[in-house]
């Protein structure tokens, strides 16, 4: 049912820039039923700010695969899944320009966990994941790395499929449906 993901890049830009470590961990709207994380190698330098946030550097990338290498298995992983992120556009838009340039046309839902926690969560200072998740008393472990944020994301999401159940089951709030 859903994807859940997140990545490091070499930068913000998706059209300039390129992933250098992904994580997926598929959900079924209860629990974590497969997972899958690698670095990347970006054929690119790393540049040092990056470096210094994630911890990402060009020594740890020289033996990674390259995207082309691990593009199959991200499909696979992904394939008939919503595709969920913190700042999901952000993820989105680097994954899809990574199979743009390899010829390929990679489409799926989306569903943003920034956005639907403004929505079931309100009057948090911050919908950052690090803020949040402080917040919710979630524990980062590897923080801007892509396997530490996503599995943050996922015990995010999951607090926030509660939410949305208790919303749809409320009869004050009947029929309302955020996903």
């Amino acid at each position: 049912m859903f994807a859940i993901i997140d990545i490091e890049t070499t930068g913000n830009s998706y059209k300039n820039g390129k992933i250098t470590e992904i994580a997926v961990f598929q959900h079924n709207g209860t629990e974590i039923t497969d997972s899958f994380s690698t670095l990347i190698h970006p054929e690119m330098d790393v540049p040092y700010f990056i470096t210094q946030l994630t911890g990402i550097n060009n020594e740890m990338l020289k033996d990674a695969p390259k995207f082309y290498e691990v593009a199959k298995k991200i499909v696979e992983m992904t394939a008939g899944r919503t595709f969920v992120a913190h700042n999901v556009n952000f993820d989105y838009r680097f994954v899809k320009e990574e199979y743009k340039r390899l010829g390929y046309q990679y489409n799926t839902k989306t569903l943003c966990t920034v956005q639907l926690a403004r929505k079931l969560l309100p009057g948090h200072r911050s919908y950052s994941l690090g803020r949040l998740c402080a917040d919710l008393g979630i524990k980062i472990n590897g923080r801007h790395r892509a396997a530490g944020d996503a599995l943050a994301t996922v015990k995010l999401f999951e607090i926030l499929l509660e939410k949305n159940k208790l919303f749809n089951n409320s009869k004050s709030l009947n029929n309302y449906k955020l996903f």
